[in-house]
């Protein structure tokens, strides 16, 4: 049995999309790690929860299969922001998120490290 789940969370996986702007943050990502971690021997991994394992299984792909999305149509493709989600997706991108921090770092804390020029601590002390 444990070799059908692994196949079903394999394929899960494999379905699954990868957003390449959200590096580190990316639910698929997190997904395939989870599924290397959890199934370390493969086919012959031993599941000590089936039940729990079969229902993470069936909401994931519920997830993936767009369930909720079909079953509970939006009225307005918008949030109350009147933005829309590919506007949001642009916005929570890594790179933009590094660039708003940057931005948002107040003056002095910007010059102390464009001026810090401490030498690399190689743990040796003179």
């Amino acid at each position: 049995m444990a070799a059908v789940r692994y196949r079903r969370f394999l394929k899960l996986c494999e379905e699954w999309p990868v957003d390449e702007t959200r590096r580190g943050r990316d639910l698929g990502s997190f997904l395939r790690q989870r599924v290397a971690q959890v199934f370390r021997e493969g086919e012959n991994t031993q599941i000590q929860d089936p039940e729990v394992c079969d229902q993470m299984y069936e909401s994931l792909n519920r997830i993936n299969s767009s369930y909720y999305k079909e079953k509970y149509p939006r009225l307005q493709d918008t949030s109350f922001t009147e933005i829309t989600a590919e506007e949001y997706r642009m916005v929570l991108a890594t790179d933009n998120l590094k660039q708003m921090d940057e931005s948002n770092k107040g003056m002095w804390k910007r010059l102390l490290e464009k001026f810090n020029t401490k030498p690399p601590q190689d743990g040796a002390k003179e």
